[in-house]
């Protein structure tokens, strides 16, 4: 099982062997703006794919923060579409393994099936050799992929597009315990919707299970029963990437110590 974290792409290869990481996890540019894909490793794409593979070392794409294809607002949803595609193509360059993006959501007054439809058509348009790999999200009354049964709708959706063979999934931990997702069951119960796990996010959480908060801790210094976790992990049977702020090292010899 190969086991890593999110660390800042410009030092990716070094800070991976500093905390005994088999893969990381970059942002290619600014998770909050729009601008698209840059690289600031040292000798830009080629280099660093070319020092990953060296290294032995898997790369996976988080997409900006501010994607959300499932909108109903053209001026949301066009350069969502549009930033998802420049992500992708950008995730080819370093040879990523895949680009996780979030669900999405809609607005009070729309809906859900209009979002889920979104999805579909963003899918259809979409030109990848990269999967993309949806995350379930934490909050929302109104998320695509918050809680199981919206998430059975997307991926009714996306099953239908043109391309769903290039689409997977993405399972938090803290997400789904903020979701109010069951974690003991939480592998079987994903499975059974779509099919796969393809990258797991390991995260224990600041806060309640329930609570729709966002907001992720060490493992041991959040409100997830350590057990949770790593049963999480060890039922995916799929790489895994810890996304805390701070030394990633303890995390990921956390998770070794319990899963292998």
């Amino acid at each position: 099982m190969k086991i890593g974290a999110h660390v800042g792409q410009e030092d990716a290869v070094a800070e991976a062997k500093a905390i005994g990481a088999d893969q990381v996890q970059v942002f290619l540019g600014d998770p909050q703006g729009w601008k698209g894909p840059e690289f600031g490793y040292p000798g830009g794409a080629e280099a660093l794919r070319a020092d990953a593979e060296a290294a032995g070392l898997d790369l996976y794409v988080h997409a900006p923060y501010v994607i959300n294809v499932a909108s109903t607002n053209n001026r949301i949803r066009i350069p969502s579409r549009k930033l998802l595609q420049q992500t992708v193509q950008g995730a080819a360059l370093i040879g990523a393994k895949g680009v996780v993006v979030h669900g999405g959501h809609v607005s009070a007054k729309d809906e859900p099936a209009v979002g889920f439809d979104n999805w579909r058509k963003a899918i259809d348009s979409l030109e990848t050799e990269v999967p993309v790999l949806i995350e379930n999200t934490a909050g929302g009354d109104f998320s695509m992929a918050r809680r199981l049964e919206r998430i059975e709708q997307l991926w009714a959706a996306v099953s239908s597009a043109n391309g769903a063979e290039m689409v997977g999934f993405c399972l938090d931990t803290c997400h789904a315990w903020a979701g109010g997702i069951d974690l003991a069951t939480a592998v079987e119960q994903v499975r059974s919707i779509t099919g796969r796990i393809d990258l797991v996010h390991a995260n224990d959480s600041r806060d309640a299970a329930g609570s729709g908060a966002d907001r992720h801790a060490h493992f041991g210094e959040g409100s997830i029963p350590g057990e949770l976790v790593a049963g999480v992990v060890a039922a995916a049977g799929a790489p895994v990437i810890c996304e805390t702020h701070g030394d990633m090292g303890p995390d990921i010899a956390w998770l070794r110590e319990r899963v292998g």
